[in-house]
Formats: C-alpha cells, structure tokens, sequence
C-alpha cells in the first residue's frame, strides 16, 4: 500500500502503479540508496523523446525535421522538466540522503529533471508505451507546444546532431567515462565521439547532462574549425 503522498502523486499522474516500488525507486536519490532512479531515468529519457516526436508529429505536421528537433529539443531539456517536477510538487516526495538534503537538493534542478524522466520510466516498466506516452501528454499539458518554439536557441548536443546531419555524417555517441566526488557533489566526465572520425573531446559537469552539452560543444568547435566544407 502507497503513503498517502504518493498516492496523491498517483492521482496527479493519472496512473495507479501495479508495482508501487517503481515509483518509490524514481523518486529515489544515488544518496538515499543504492536501488536508486538513474536506470530508470536512462529509460525515460528514450521514452520521453519518442512520446514527444509522435506529439510534435501530430501537432505540428507542417512543420520540418529541423524545426521539429530544436522543438523537441527545448521540451526535453532541464529547464522545462523542472516545471513539469514544480507542477507535480515532486520535491516533497524525492527520497534523499542526508548530505544531499542540507546542500538543497529538494530544489537541484538536475535531480527534479532525473525524476520526472524516472518517473516515465516506471510507468513504461509498470504497464507499457502508450501509458507512458499517455502520461508525457498529460505532463505537457499545461506547456504552450508552438512552431515558434523552433525558433529558440539551440543547445549544444542539437545543434552539433544538425551540422553533422546536414553533412550527412553519423550521430554523435555519448559515454561516461567517471563520476567523482560524494553524491551530493558529484561531477561527470563525458566523452563525445563521432562515427568517421578519430576525434573525442571531453565534457564536465555537475550532471550528466552538463557534461554531455560540455563535450558537444568542444566537438562542434572542433569540427567547425576543422571543416573544409
């Protein structure tokens, strides 16, 4: 039987979970616990993206690819999971540990973003995709979706997919290579690789993600400055 916090949560949702620990394992910080969310945020981000294509297919079926993947783009990034987590109240329920709760983890942007992603991700492990692409539609609900969204500045990580998709070379590859410092503190080292050529180039952050839009910057420059076309 859920607490009732959760069971609120459920409710906002709009999913009953058939296996609560999913969602009490989503809302679980590295610093709370071992049986913590990141492979569940790993899965909720492919699902989040693909349920966000199909929306953005739908919706805005004139517009092109390009258009379509900055849009997406800027309604998977951190800033826009944050207000999804500050809709669902999702700070008051996050499991953290000691450490991570006195250095303000409840408000981390890059914890409230995980979750939501974690969150996805259980309900696709709890009951399937169109759930869970029911749910993303749910949480994008209140989020004005407009073709002028295309407009906004790219991150890093989309505009280095563009300039290699427009020379028609293969998608970038992202890898962990360490983490360091206690889990309230953590910093990533991530390598970005491109098929074709023998360059990597290294990103660090305080998230994944920072560290990943980090090396995605690098390779851009690496790759505009090397460029003969």
């Amino acid at each position: 039987m859920s607490s009732p916090p959760l069971q609120s949560l459920q409710r906002q949702l709009g999913h009953t979970f058939s296996q609560p620990r999913l969602l009490e394992q989503a809302l679980t910080h590295r610093s709370f616990s071992a049986d913590h969310y990141e492979r569940l945020e790993f899965l909720g981000d492919s699902v989040l993206n693909l349920a966000i294509s199909a929306l953005l297919f739908e919706q805005l079926a004139k517009l092109p690819e390009g258009d379509l993947s900055r849009i997406r783009a800027n309604l998977v990034r951190q800033d826009t999971l944050v207000t999804v987590a500050n809709g669902l109240g999702l700070s008051a329920v996050l499991r953290l540990g000691e450490g991570e709760l006195k250095t303000g983890g409840r408000q981390r942007p890059s914890i409230l973003a995980d979750a939501v992603e974690a969150i996805i991700g259980a309900v696709y492990l709890d009951a399937g995709f169109d759930p869970a692409a029911q749910l993303v539609r749910r949480l994008y609900r209140g989020i004005d979706i407009n073709p002028t969204m295309g407009a906004m500045g790219k991150d890093a990580k989309t505009a280095l997919q563009e300039w290699l998709q427009g020379r028609r070379m293969g998608l970038p590859q992202y890898r962990v290579t360490e983490t360091t410092g206690a889990a309230h503190q953590q910093q990533f080292a991530v390598v970005c690789e491109v098929a074709g050529t023998a360059h990597t180039e290294l990103g660090r952050g305080p998230s994944r993600r920072a560290a990943e839009q980090a090396a995605a910057a690098l390779m851009l420059q690496h790759l505009k400055a090397n460029s003969k076309r």
